[in-house]
């Protein structure tokens, strides 16, 4: 009798859960998607190629939780875990990423908790990525409350390899044998140099555009001056 109370206990605390970040997701995710469209609009550049969100199921987070010793209660998991929901940002670019870093710290009702910039400092296995700890205001029926939401932001190689590590990482159960290791490492370094190669691609044909666009407008100025000038 005993366990059935302690798993009803836990169904009520992670439907709770569900709600609360569900709706922070919500909320960012309508966010990214306005800067999305604002950029396609005006600026006729797009720094986003797709976005991807989801919430840790009820089972990882218990794992995480015994991990630290503690049960699974609101009070830990709000305090404790800092990616329960998460959002991922896939750009074309190196620079950006740091565009929309910068983005997001200026939207004025997100708080900026925490950064880890894996992109300048990759972690040992190679891994590169950008994390930002957010806390984002959700209103509900009992007031607002704050809720952390963990945003990555990488590449589109970042994420290949990213996604690559993680299957060999299941597969092996985390223990991996040093000669995969170093082969990922290999795989890492010739990311990270494809994404410089492909930045400073990114960069020239952005500025050529500028300037063919700087040209355009230069030669409309010239003939709206002219036909003024005519009907006068």
């Amino acid at each position: 009798m005993k366990k059935d109370e302690n798993k009803l206990q836990e169904d009520v605390e992670y439907k709770r859960l569900t709600l609360m970040y569900s709706a922070a997701l919500k909320q960012l995710e309508t966010k990214i998607e306005v800067i999305n469209n604002e950029f396609k609009t005006l600026h006729k550049y797009n720094p986003i190629e797709h976005v991807t969100s989801r919430i840790k199921s009820k089972e990882s987070i218990n794992k995480k939780l015994k991990k630290k010793g503690l049960e699974l209660t609101h009070e830990n998991l709000v305090k404790t875990i800092n990616d329960i929901a998460g959002i991922r940002i896939i750009c074309s670019f190196i620079p950006d990423i740091y565009k929309i870093v910068e983005m997001i710290e200026n939207m004025q009702d997100i708080t900026i908790l925490k950064k880890k910039d894996y992109v300048t400092t990759p972690k040992e296995s190679g891994y590169s990525s950008y994390h930002l700890i957010v806390s984002v205001p959700v209103s509900l029926s009992m007031g607002t409350i704050n809720v952390k939401v963990e945003i990555q932001i990488r590449t589109m190689a970042m994420d290949f390899w990213a996604s690559l590590e993680h299957k060999i990482n299941y597969k092996y159960d985390k223990q991996i044998p040093k000669a995969v290791k170093k082969e990922l490492k290999e795989c890492a370094k010739m990311t990270q140099k494809l994404d410089k190669r492909m930045s400073h691609l990114g960069r020239n044909l952005m500025e050529e555009e500028k300037q063919i666009i700087k040209e355009i407008t230069a030669e409309y100025s010239t003939v709206y001056a002219t036909a003024l000038l005519t009907s006068n």
